[in-house]
């Protein structure tokens, strides 16, 4: 089994938060190349809406959309439509898509891409991947496999990606941020990649935090922040946030 994260200490409920009156916004969890998983979460999210045919609608994916998974060029291609019609839909980048673009530009991040699960990306565009341990010659020309297989609208997808969102009392990040740091200074690699320091630290981050990028069994819920990353690529279980007016609920596909 895979390992995920579990709860290391009794935490309270987050302080009351809230989305602007007329909002709902439904966060998306990690999907990593599970497009079966991103369908069926899709068509929950359709038809809860429809308790709420009167407001304002949007999809919050929290990145993390490539990798692990078999299909996440078509998991690509399905975010660069429109999601779910009547809905704003805003993408955060995730590491896994700064890796992969990192393997396009920097053939020195070949090799920890590959093994990251890019793998997996590589076969979703029908490119063979080298083997591990290959001669940097084969990443190589892999590499420029992979740049000619990129549609340009997934390469235009993929550069648009923003860092983070702010709605209401919430913050959305792929990663976590740096405790302490006011946050018009957090840094992207520490929204991307941080990892122990956000997740331990039991400071007021002047807004509630939602992320994904750290696997837990069920949305860890804490008095700063809110892990929703099921580990839906070996779970099966991709999980959604729904936040309306000062209420807070999940849903799941599994």
């Amino acid at each position: 089994m895979f390992g995920f994260a579990r709860k290391l200490w009794s935490d309270p409920e987050p302080v009351a938060s809230h989305v602007p009156r007329g909002v709902r916004v439904y966060a998306v969890g990690d999907i990593h190349g599970r497009l079966d998983l991103l369908e069926q979460l899709l068509a929950q999210i359709d038809r809860d809406a429809a308790s709420g045919a009167d407001l304002v609608k949007y999809l919050v994916f929290l990145g993390d959309y490539v990798d692990r998974g078999p299909d996440s060029a078509m998991v690509i291609e399905r975010l660069c439509r429109e999601p779910l019609p009547g809905f704003g839909a805003i993408h955060l980048r995730g590491n896994h898509e700064a890796a992969m673009m990192d393997f396009i530009e920097k053939p020195e991040a070949g090799p920890d891409w590959l093994e990251y699960g890019g793998r997996a990306t590589l076969a979703s565009y029908g490119v063979p991947a080298p083997v591990e341990g290959a001669p940097p010659e084969h990443v190589d020309e892999a590499r420029q496999r992979f740049a000619a297989a990129l549609p340009p609208h997934h390469r235009t997808f993929l550069a648009g990606l923003r860092s983070s969102v702010a709605i209401g009392d919430y913050l959305f990040v792929h990663a976590g941020i740096r405790p302490g740091l006011p946050l018009h200074r957090q840094r992207d690699e520490d929204l991307l990649w941080i990892r122990r320091e956000f997740l331990t630290s039991h400071l007021d981050h002047g807004k509630l935090v939602v992320h994904g990028h750290t696997i837990v069994e069920q949305p860890d819920i804490r008095s700063n922040r809110i892990g929703i990353d099921t580990g839906a690529y070996a779970s099966n279980r991709l999980t959604a946030l729904v936040l309306e007016g000062g209420e807070r609920r999940f849903l799941c596909t599994i």
